[in-house]
């Protein structure tokens, strides 16, 4: 039985130290550390229905197949399925089709809601063979009946369902897309199973999908509607910026999209730039990851005059994203949205803290991965990367004897290394979490980078606006490393490894869209242009 998967979530920046081989040997391991999701009872038996009565014959999968051979992606999907529970029907019972094929057939029929683009399969004929058994099941007069292609088509569009709205893209096509993320696996056949058994006001309630995917399903029909009534006005500039005290006809059209968009309650048609509408325009700034100064300059302009229909593509984009995510995260979890510039700790779905990062320069990307933090280094050496070596390090050294001695490095072997101490790159601590990509956490003595909007510089590795405070929250079980003790290995000038009681899951994605907890829909920028080649990926 094909398995389908679910993905992992989050994002990371990187800096020029991230190329350095670190001091304690990383381990390269294709290992999925995510366990499969299940919710079925082993306490009940059977598949997912006690009715053992009633079969069909295993030549009517063939059949079906003939007749209906779109579906012949999923044949092999329900030949196990029907060979597990012997070709016992599973949407019949002894008074006929049962509650939830009808459930399934409107779930189905109504899948563009998901954010899919996918076309339905036969769906005229899905429709009469549900809705004839329907009416024959309600018929008390008449006895009830049973249809193998009723029957097969409902699983079949079951597992069509589960792979476009519940899996996404396939594997290979995530990672072609730079989703290194791992899969979370799903046993989509004892899933079914225990949908089909649960009572039927809760059935395909406990999808496998991550919360996030709900609260953009959410805004998408929200924005369709506002697509359907017209979309937003196009704010035609005569200048530069708007500010408080202005007029102008482009106020008139600010403060209606600002309305239209949710971040005004109400739009008194003024064309003066009042309090209300800085106040509008500062919600507006925040959902964008904007400065908040209630100025309408060009970047907000050109925020505000993308196409209601661009914004639609880009919720439907990052819902597809969370198809790939743990649908139920467990535990705490670090989690680094690249295009968001953030690093949150959560507790499940519940954020605890956030801090700025710096990430990856469009031409030095940052990875979409998922690692286990296991170490904090203190007073860290950084191991110059072969290409700063011979770019920088090497021709410094030839043009200035003093060279070494001025940024306080030195030759060890073969190559090169910066002492720890005031002006090493990685600051004072970094955080390592075994990975192919020699990806890792670090402070940085570049503080001013982190009041920037956007924060793609490195060259890779993260760099952290707070790293006292994330090194204070993985040793707080350890009460030894207190506060003090922390920021004098900070300071001490000599490398020191401390080993974590429990690795941290981190995980770092890429989301351009996404909801906070104050139910407003956030927009972020593509900084490494990934949406349309996912929507390419989409739509093919």
């Amino acid at each position: 039985m094909r398995k389908y998967s679910f993905l992992c979530l989050l994002l990371v920046w990187l800096y020029p130290a991230c190329q350095e081989s670190p001091k304690k040997p990383f381990i390269r391991t294709a290992k999925d550390t995510l366990p499969a999701r299940s919710n079925i009872d082993p306490s009940i038996p059977g598949n997912f229905s006690t009715q053992r009565s009633l079969h069909f014959d295993s030549s009517h999968i063939h059949q079906f197949l003939k007749e209906y051979p779109q579906f012949n992606d999923f044949a092999g999907d329900i030949r196990q399925f029907y060979s597990n529970r012997q070709f016992a029907y599973a949407w019949f019972d002894s008074l006929g089709i049962i509650e939830q094929a009808g459930n399934l057939l409107n779930r189905v029929s109504n899948i563009g809601d998901e954010g899919v683009t996918k076309k339905v399969l036969y769906l005229g004929a899905f429709d009469t063979l549900v809705t004839d058994e329907q009416l024959k099941t309600s018929d008390r007069n008449t006895p009830p009946s049973v249809d193998a292609n009723a029957e097969l088509m409902l699983t079949a569009q079951y597992f069509y369902y589960a792979k476009h709205v519940w899996q996404g893209l396939s594997e290979k096509e995530t990672k072609a897309l730079d989703w290194f993320l791992p899969r979370k696996k799903i046993e989509q056949d004892e899933l079914l199973d225990s949908l089909l058994r649960s009572p039927t006001d809760s059935f395909l309630a406990d999808e496998p999908l991550y919360y996030q995917y709900y609260k953009l399903k959410d805004q998408l029909k929200d924005y369709r509607t506002i697509a359907s009534n017209g979309g937003w006005p196009t704010i035609k500039a005569d200048k530069k910026k708007y500010q408080l005290g202005d007029t102008g006809v482009a106020i008139r059209q600010i403060r209606q999209y600002l309305f239209v968009a949710g971040d005004l309650p109400t739009d008194n048609g003024s064309s003066r730039f009042d309090s209300s509408l800085a106040q509008g325009m500062k919600s507006f700034q925040r959902r964008l990851g904007m400065k908040e100064d209630a100025v309408a300059g060009p970047a907000v302009l050109k925020e505000m005059n993308v196409p209601v229909r661009q914004r639609i593509e880009q919720i439907m984009i990052n819902m597809e994203r969370c198809r790939w995510v743990p649908a139920k995260p467990a535990g705490e979890y670090l989690a680094i949205n690249i295009p968001d510039y953030k690093l949150r700790l959560y507790n499940k779905d519940s954020v605890l803290w956030s801090m700025n990062v710096v990430v990856g320069q469009a031409i030095h990307k940052t990875v979409i991965f998922y690692g286990e933090m296991k170490y904090v280094v203190f007073s860290p050496y950084w191991n110059i990367p072969p290409g700063i070596l011979k770019n920088e390090v090497l021709p410094g050294i030839r043009r200035d004897p003093n060279y070494l001695t001025r940024h306080r490095m030195e030759k060890v072997g073969n190559t090169y290394r910066q002492k720890p101490g005031p002006g090493n790159s990685l600051g004072q601590v970094k955080f390592l979490f075994p990975n192919s990509y020699n990806i890792y956490l670090h402070d940085t003595p570049s503080k001013s980078l982190f009041g920037r909007e956007s924060r793609a510089f490195s060259h890779g590795c993260i760099r952290l606006a707070e790293p006292k405070k994330l090194a204070e929250y993985l040793l707080r079980n350890d009460p030894s490393w207190t506060s003090a003790r922390i920021t004098q290995a900070m300071n001490a000038g000599k490398e020191q490894y401390v080993t974590l009681q429990q690795p941290m899951p981190v995980y770092i994605g890429y989301f351009t869209a996404f909801v906070t907890s104050d139910g407003k829909l956030n927009f972020r920028q593509d900084v490494y242009n990934r949406d349309g080649r996912l929507a390419k990926t989409m739509m093919q």
